[in-house]
C-alpha cells in the first residue's frame, strides 16, 4: 500500500490535482480520504458559536481519528469515514465505508501540521498557487458549497490568510514534491503519476518476491 498526502492552501487546486492523479489509475487501485471529513462535530454549539469556528486552525480537525483510520487502512482493515455537513458545521450520523487499496490519497489543507500524519505518508505533496488565484477559488467554492455570500468570504479571508501563513505555508518544507500553479501544472502532475506508478510497482514486486521466497 502507498499512502500519498496532498496538501496546500485553501483554493490552491488540490482537488484538481487529486482528480488528475485518479484519472491515471483504475478505480479499483485508488481510494481517496479527505481531511475535511474529520472536522470536529459541533452539534453541541449554537449556530452563532459555530459561525465563529476557525476551520483553518489545526485544532478544528480530529487528527486522532484520522491517524487511527490511516493506521487501520495500512494494516488492511476497512474504516467508516465520517460525513461532515459544512452548512450546519456538524458530523452526520451516516458514514462512508472505505476499504484498503493499493493507493490511498489523503488530502487537506492542514494535513502536514500533524507529525503522525506526515510519518504515515509515503509521498508528501504540497500544491502551491498565488494568493489571488486561491481567493477567487475560495469565493467560488464557498458560495457554491457552503452557502456563503461573496462578501462573507472576503470578510473571512483575512483570517484564512493569517492561518495559511502561520500553519499551512510552513509545512511546505516537509513536502517531497511541490506543485506550483496547482492543477494547471500538467508536467508536475505527470511526474507525480510516474513516481506513484514506479513506487507502487516496486512495492508489489517486493511483496511478490517475499511471498515466493516463503514458499
Amino acid at each position: 500500500m502507498l499512502i500519498i498526502g496532498i496538501t496546500g492552501g485553501s483554493g490552491s487546486g488540490k482537488t484538481t490535482v487529486v482528480k488528475k492523479v485518479m484519472n491515471s489509475f483504475s478505480r479499483d487501485q485508488v481510494t481517496i480520504l479527505s481531511q475535511d471529513s474529520y472536522y470536529r462535530d459541533n452539534a453541541h454549539l449554537t449556530m452563532e458559536e459555530r459561525a465563529e469556528i476557525n476551520f483553518d486552525h489545526p485544532e478544528s480537525i480530529e487528527f486522532d481519528l484520522l491517524v487511527e483510520h490511516l493506521k487501520l487502512l495500512r494494516k488492511g482493515h476497512g474504516i467508516d469515514e465520517p460525513v461532515y455537513d459544512y452548512i450546519t458545521s456538524t458530523r452526520q450520523k451516516e458514514t462512508i465505508r472505505i476499504e484498503p487499496n493499493h493507493i490511498i490519497i489523503v488530502e487537506g489543507i492542514l494535513l502536514f501540521t500533524d507529525e503522525r500524519v506526515r510519518d504515515l505518508c509515503d509521498i508528501k505533496i504540497f500544491v502551491d498557487a498565488e494568493p489571488d488565484e486561491r481567493l477567487i477559488r475560495i469565493i467560488e467554492r464557498d458560495m457554491r458549497e457552503r452557502a456563503r455570500t461573496a462578501n462573507q468570504v472576503i470578510e473571512r479571508y483575512a483570517l484564512v490568510k493569517e492561518m495559511h501563513v502561520h500553519f499551512i505555508e510552513p509545512t511546505k518544507r516537509f513536502a517531497d514534491l511541490i506543485i506550483p500553479q496547482g492543477g494547471e501544472n500538467q508536467v508536475a502532475i505527470d511526474m507525480l503519476v510516474a513516481a506513484i506508478g514506479f513506487i507502487a510497482h516496486r512495492s508489489e514486486q517486493k511483496k511478490k518476491s517475499v511471498a515466493e521466497s516463503g514458499n
